[in-house]
């Protein structure tokens, strides 16, 4: 594959940077780190007994990601995922992963499929443990290994902060008992058949239903895929 996936970070002998930015992008992606929350260097290093660099090495991943706020002198703080930012980042997905598509079929390279389906397998298998934010960063890597054959390197930090925020802002919504993880992983199914079949219009369709139909609460984010 052409991208660095992210459920490659738990392999073992990883930094301890890394040990700290996936600790704390779980509690933060659970909601046991809530917003606003103020997160101190001092009491970071003390957690995970490492320095203070190294604890500033994983907030500045999270800053990244748009998990955290950095602040100068007011410090690092959880960042909020309201509802108005929520909407506007599933557009930007939207727009950014079906031109993506189109694009990706397009360019017809032959390991897409393949790469696609062992993604799938492996959401099937975590689907089974109930392991959610594992599901999770597969699910990103799916659409972010599907996203880089549309050559547009630029917009794939993009798509990943959208990514990472439409996973946070699903889950502080709905209740764990309400989410069918086999269901989320088999929902990519129809997206996989589609660029099999080089059909460009085809996977575009089904990306498109697939995103415009993650959130089934709250107000109608995309009105216009209901009309």
């Amino acid at each position: 594959m052409n991208i660095a996936l992210e459920t490659h970070s738990s392999r073992p002998g990883r930094a301890k940077s890394s040990v700290a930015f996936d600790a704390l992008k779980r509690d933060i992606m659970l909601g046991e780190l809530p917003e606003g929350r103020a997160l101190t260097e001092l009491e970071l290093a003390r957690r995970f007994q490492c320095s203070q660099g190294t604890v500033r090495e994983a907030l500045l991943q999270l800053q990244d990601e748009g998990l955290v706020i950095r602040q100068g002198h007011r410090g690092t703080q959880v960042s909020a995922c309201t509802e108005e930012e929520a909407v506007e980042l599933f557009r930007i997905r939207r727009m950014i992963e079906i031109r993506g598509v189109r694009q990706a079929v397009r360019a017809g390279r032959r390991t897409l499929t393949s790469d696609l389906n062992m993604l799938l397998a492996r959401m099937i298998d975590v689907a089974k443990t109930g392991d959610e934010l594992s599901l999770a960063a597969l699910d990103r890597d799916f659409h972010r290994r599907l996203f880089a054959d549309a050559d547009l390197p630029a917009l794939d930090p993009i798509l990943h902060r959208c990514l990472v925020h439409n996973h946070r802002f699903k889950i502080s919504r709905t209740e764990a008992s309400r989410r069918d993880l086999n269901q989320t992983a088999l929902r990519h199914e129809p997206i996989i058949a589609a660029i099999a079949a080089g059909d460009a219009e085809g996977a575009a369709e089904a990306l498109d239903h697939h995103i415009v139909t993650i959130v089934d609460f709250g107000p109608a984010i995309f009105p216009e895929a209901h009309s």
